[in-house]
């Protein structure tokens, strides 16, 4: 059954600056910062989290529906997705705008600094989601504001259980908004840092968080694994060693596209990070969020 990826569809300019940001930026003129990063390589990649997640679990062998939105120049990147065999009947095009845009400055530690052009994606809630018995999970990934908020409480109504993906969204919401999320999503899935500001703004705690009712909460932590927070309790999954780390653009996307996965077949949730943490590291030695390829055989995952 297909499992409903809502969030955005952008295109990734990805440039490399080969040093560090820490030697480049003094903390006491932080006041008057203007830095340049000279960066000899760039690259442009099909990007955004809805098209990341949706590529990984589709390569694990699920069924990706998108919920997106595109701009004039989105005609390539529609194609693409279904090339892959994901259903973008849920992919809009809005013709006075361009598709999302990234531009990615990515350091020697892989530090990262985003600017980044919504575009299109501002009108991303003018897409509605109804009650389907076939979906029978869901994630709200960084998106628009509205339309997060929209589709969020839409998921809820219909009775379709979702992850809560905040990502570089989580800013844009207050305590009581981001509240709102988790009282209506299955599970959270943060980043450590998206983790200290969630909790600072709902002045909740992991812990009280996971004593809810959400089935679990997912906090990413790079390559040292994640923990998973159910019912009070703290589990840590160890990351996984990359062959090689090349570039991180995408890894979260790539680690929740395995949750989807493994959510939807109703796995432990330790299995569902451990397959998170394998897919994250090949995707690690790989440029761009959608040029991994997974091996399920490799993986353990059935034909």
């Amino acid at each position: 059954m297909p499992a409903l990826i809502c969030g955005s569809l952008a295109f990734d300019t990805i440039t490399v600056f080969p040093g560090r940001f820490a030697q480049q930026i003094l903390p006491d003129q932080l006041h008057i910062l203007n830095v340049s990063f000279l960066v000899p390589t760039l690259r442009r990649e099909f990007g955004g989290c809805a098209g990341n997640i949706a590529y990984t679990l589709r390569q694990l062998g699920g069924e990706p529906l998108v919920m997106a939105t595109v701009g004039a120049d989105g005609a390539d990147y529609i194609a693409r997705l279904r090339g892959w065999g994901a259903d973008t009947g849920f992919v809009g095009t809005v013709e006075d705008s361009y598709t999302a845009q990234a531009i990615i400055i990515t350091d020697t530690d892989n530090n990262q600094i985003t600017a980044f052009h919504p575009g299109a994606m501002q009108e991303a809630h003018r897409t509605t989601i109804d009650a389907r018995d076939d979906i029978r999970i869901a994630i709200i990934a960084p998106d628009g504001r509205d339309a997060m908020l929209q589709h969020a409480a839409q998921l809820a109504a219909a009775g379709i259980p979702f992850i809560f993906d905040p990502g570089q969204g989580l800013p844009m919401f207050d305590g009581a908004e981001l509240g709102r999320f988790i009282g209506q999503a299955s599970w959270v899935a943060v980043n450590d840092y998206e983790a200290r500001m969630l909790c600072e703004r709902t002045g909740e705690t992991l812990e009280s968080l996971s004593r809810s009712h959400l089935r679990g909460v997912f906090v990413t932590l790079g390559a040292d694994g994640c923990d998973i927070w159910q019912d009070g309790a703290r589990t840590h999954v160890p990351g996984v060693a990359a062959t090689e780390v090349v570039d991180p653009t995408g890894c979260g996307d790539a680690f929740r596209g395995a949750l989807l996965y493994g959510l939807e077949r109703g796995w432990a949730l330790e299995r569902c990070v451990a397959l998170g943490n394998r897919v994250g590291a090949l995707k690690i030695a790989c440029r761009g969020g959608q040029n991994h390829v997974i091996d399920r055989a490799a993986l353990g995952l059935s034909s």
